[in-house]
């Protein structure tokens, strides 16, 4: 969707050192992505943007930001614009830094713009069009959320099955030697080759430009209920060691909660499932 001005200088930054980020999500838009209060005015050099974005991924890292603001909002969610704006421009500030839970190998940031000018050069695609492309970006993204989720499930699975099947004992035995754990690592693994395929399917048909949407939210959503499962049994298996950080299942099972919520939570993926299979199969 940009120029070929921004194509020509972003494109080869992304590709050797440079992280972008994705600037959607509000105080007050976070399911429903939309209601979006940040507002872009048009000046006589481009635009003027001034609001706030909440939960942003990469935000200390990031070099510039792909920024989702309302340039009509008379028109809705069809007033929804997109623009690329740099770290270093006037009024752009990082407010906050979140102290979460889990994935804390990247920051997530509060980001305020007060009166930032963009070039009109850094409109990406059309105005009000800005929903299509976050939508487009959403669905995709959810397959990437998806194998993320599923790595995490079979890192923890990995983890856990080395430990009781080489080091943990109880009872004299090696604990991976009780038929009781061995039908949980077999049951575990079994979930995650179901969610592996999951993913695998929805990336085929998003290459071969099928309809992948509905793949990629029961994708994001199975993978996300498998990681969050198989890391927290995970945890239980190990005993102890589970419990601390020297063993490693407690981070996998921080990260896995982010599966359920960002991309779209759960229930999102659900609604979004059950609203296609309703078009398919009713009438």
């Amino acid at each position: 969707y940009g120029t070929e001005e921004s194509r020509k200088k972003w494109l080869p930054q992304l590709a050797t050192n440079t992280v972008g980020s994705f600037c959607l999500s509000e105080p007050a838009s976070g399911s429903d992505a939309f209601a979006l209060k940040t507002k872009a005015e048009k000046t006589s050099n481009g635009y003027k943007i001034s609001g706030s974005k909440m939960w942003i991924t990469n935000s200390m890292e990031a070099n510039f930001f792909i920024v989702f603001a309302n340039l009509d909002p008379s028109k809705g969610y069809k007033g929804i614009t997109a623009f690329i704006v740099e770290k270093d421009t006037k009024g752009f500030s990082i407010a906050k830094k979140e102290k979460k839970l889990g994935i804390r190998a990247s920051s997530t940031c509060v980001i305020n713009f007060d009166d930032v000018e963009v070039p009109a050069s850094n409109l990406l695609g059309k105005e009000g069009e800005g929903y299509k492309y976050a939508i487009g970006l959403l669905n995709e993204g959810r397959i990437g959320i998806a194998a993320q989720m599923t790595g995490l499930a079979l890192g923890a699975w990995e983890n856990a099955a080395r430990y009781v099947w080489n080091d943990r004992k109880q009872f004299g035995s090696l604990v991976g030697e009780f038929q009781g754990m061995q039908f949980q690592l077999a049951q575990a693994y079994t979930d995650i080759t179901a969610a592996r395929a999951l993913v695998y399917n929805a990336a085929r048909k998003k290459e071969a430009g099928l309809d992948f949407v509905r793949d990629a939210a029961m994708a994001k959503l199975f993978a996300s209920q498998v990681a969050g499962r198989v890391s927290g049994n995970a945890i239980e298996w190990m005993g102890g060691m589970g419990f601390v950080r020297e063993g490693l299942a407690e981070k996998y099972w921080r990260d896995s909660k982010i599966g359920a919520i960002y991309e779209g939570t759960s229930n999102i993926q659900l609604q979004t499932i059950a609203r296609l299979l309703q078009r398919e199969y009713s009438g």
